[in-house]
């Protein structure tokens, strides 16, 4: 059987080579931070990642759900630490950032994925306080996690991060102008960065989903009502699941390093575009 630990420390330097550090006998493991990985995207991203040898600090608000995580990637033979974090709050992701120095291998991988959507009010109506906490969470949030984080990227000599975004992020519809406006942001912080750190051995990708069917992301837009949260996936027969997104996302990251996956867009058959989704009735 492949050394899955290997292989992670093979891709954590330039080029897909190994890294260590000076006196070191041999390669380490990589290090993945996965923010929002109490549920979701998040937690099956944490769970691909440890399958594919990285060491992952899964990092949330709920410490319970990251702790049965964590069980559950150990159960399967991986590794991983559980990380109280809140991308909101600067405090929070400076702890974030102390427990990646404490990690035991170079911190290669930060995927960006906490974030969220609250209410579908047209813009005349719509929640001063939903927007701000759209933007908090999904813009500032990234920026936060990414300032935090990237001198441990680039000091790997092989970082990668990934932010996670939407494909509201280059389209809009009646409802949207929140969640569409925020996603807009956090593209445009994504393709900015990727600008910035041409030439320093960091890249950047963006991951972008179309109708995800997770256990959350529906229930908290529409502020707990279960049944208008699965309104939206009905007579869609096979809706993309939290697993598809994550098999996105490792696959991106464990490429060469000299090759970026600048933008992924992935939807599922039954959807075209954002305003194209094939129901049956």
């Amino acid at each position: 059987m492949t050394d899955l630990i290997t292989v992670a420390a093979r891709r954590a330097g330039p080029g897909g080579e190994g890294s260590a550090h000076p006196g070191d006998n041999g390669p380490m493991t990589s290090v993945a931070i996965v923010t929002g990985a109490s549920s979701g995207i998040g937690a099956a991203t944490a769970r691909r990642l440890a399958a594919e040898g990285f060491h992952v600090l899964a990092a949330a608000r709920r410490t319970d759900r990251l702790a049965e995580l964590v069980a559950k990637i150990e159960a399967a033979g991986g590794a991983a630490t559980a990380v109280e974090c809140d991308v909101t709050s600067d405090g929070s992701v400076a702890r974030l950032a102390e427990a990646a120095a404490a990690a035991p291998g170079p911190v290669t991988l930060l995927v960006n994925n906490a974030g969220g959507a609250r209410g579908l009010d047209p813009v005349e109506s719509g929640s001063v306080g939903d927007w701000q906490w759209m933007y908090d969470v999904n813009v500032l949030g990234t920026l936060r996690v990414t300032q935090a984080l990237l001198p441990a990227l680039e000091a790997s000599g092989a970082g990668t991060i990934v932010i996670v975004s939407s494909t509201a992020g280059f389209v809009v519809y009646e409802g949207g102008g929140g969640y569409s406006a925020a996603k807009h942001a956090q593209t445009a912080v994504a393709g900015t960065l990727r600008l910035e750190l041409c030439g320093r051995p960091v890249r950047v990708v963006e991951i972008d989903p179309g109708m995800v069917k997770t256990e959350e992301f529906g229930v908290v837009r529409f502020d707990g009502d279960a049944e208008r949260a699965s309104a939206v996936y009905a007579g869609v027969a096979e809706p993309l699941v939290a697993e598809d997104v994550a098999d996105c996302i490792a696959w991106c990251a464990t490429r060469p390093h000299h090759v970026n996956v600048d933008r992924l867009v992935v939807r599922p058959l039954a959807q075209a575009a954002q305003h194209k989704v094939h129901r049956v009735t």
